[in-house]
């Protein structure tokens, strides 16, 4: 072979090894770049199967810290009444109300007895226009996740009341501070002792995700777009959230979300605010479990450790005895009561 032929040979090998060099990282970084949404028709059901209702996100409640019309409960809250000397009409009651209605970290309501209600059943409701009110009373929340109602917030909502009261010429006796602090105290402890907000952590196994590969897969086992970005809510069929699903915020505002990167997702459960009979615990692992299917990802706690079956079964044993010392206390799980504590 001349010296020609054998440069040739040599260029020729060297182009098949830059070639194959290329294409190696090309497939490389095919393989490492986040994975993206595909351009699909909506899922049909396998036959003998369903699909779980999708809710559009107008069906879900904002939040669901939301106040029913009847709010204030022995239970959790210090009361008072005031002593009226005649009917007060809704519009007065409004008019004279506090301009903030919370006393430092715990919420302040007001509520009135109807002057045509019958009974306990229908009466105490939120104060609106074109009532009229023969009885009024005034309540602070005793705890929240704030911690316990203190001397200075006690003082606060005595200040506000009394202030209130005097525009609608009533008076007021308002229950003893001490007695007051001990209880919200007493009531801070139980909810310490009971309050429950588990996380599962999905973690991509190899190729990493972007927020469009996240949300596709989220949106078809049911969940909607939350109110923040990176934020997503599975709700059950009357609208009562259930589950969240988190991502970096950043990565959702990103210029570009198809280059953003994520090897991690968060799936949410506060427990003292979903009913037990939804049995959401198990929602919460079939929505991860199905994830993890199809994200090819794998489970782990907050802490980075697997979750194995054996763990998520020993978590939905503890979550029965919290849901029963709840109802033992008053304070189900998902009632007002319990929403309003656990907030």
């Amino acid at each position: 072979m001349n010296d020609a032929s054998l440069l040739m040979a040599l260029a020729g090998a060297g182009a098949g090894v830059w070639l194959a060099v290329w294409a190696y990282h090309r497939w490389r970084l095919r393989r490492l770049a986040p994975r993206r949404a595909t351009a699909e028709p909506a899922p049909q059901p396998e036959e003998g199967g369903r699909l779980e209702p999708v809710l559009e996100p107008s069906q879900v409640p904002a939040t669901a810290q939301e106040a029913p019309q009847r709010v204030l409960s022995p239970r959790i809250d210090a009361l008072v009444e005031l002593r009226l000397e005649r009917v007060c009409s809704g519009e007065a009651v409004l008019a004279a109300l506090p301009a903030s209605r919370r006393a430092g970290s715990k919420p302040l309501w007001v509520e009135g007895w109807p002057e045509q209600a019958a009974s306990e059943a229908d009466a105490w409701e939120l104060p609106r226009a074109g009532q009229r009110y023969s009885r009024l009373r005034a309540g602070v929340q005793l705890a929240n996740r704030n911690g316990a109602l203190n001397e200075i917030e006690y003082s606060e909502f005595v200040q506000k009341v009394t202030q209130w009261a005097e525009h609608l010429q009533a008076a007021a006796d308002f229950p003893d501070m001490l007695a007051v602090v001990q209880r919200a105290r007493e009531l801070d402890q139980f909810a310490a002792a009971h309050d429950a907000q588990l996380a599962l952590t999905l973690r991509a196994r190899r190729a990493a995700w972007n927020p469009g590969y996240v949300t596709q897969h989220a949106l078809r086992l049911g969940f909607v777009h939350g109110a923040l970005p990176g934020r997503m809510v599975y709700a059950a069929a009357d609208g009562t959230p259930m589950v969240g699903l988190q991502f970096e915020t950043q990565a959702a505002l990103a210029d570009d979300p198809e280059l953003a990167v994520l090897r991690e997702v968060r799936l949410t459960l506060d427990v003292p605010h979903v009913p037990a009979e939804l049995e959401p615990f198990a929602r919460l692992r079939e929505l991860a479990q199905a994830l993890a299917r199809a994200m090819e990802g794998w489970l782990s706690d907050e802490a980075g450790q697997p979750l194995s079956d054996e763990a998520l079964d020993a978590i939905a044993a503890q979550l029965r005895q919290l849901y029963q010392r709840l109802d033992e206390a008053g304070l189900s799980a998902g009632s007002a009561a319990a929403r309003r504590l656990f907030s």
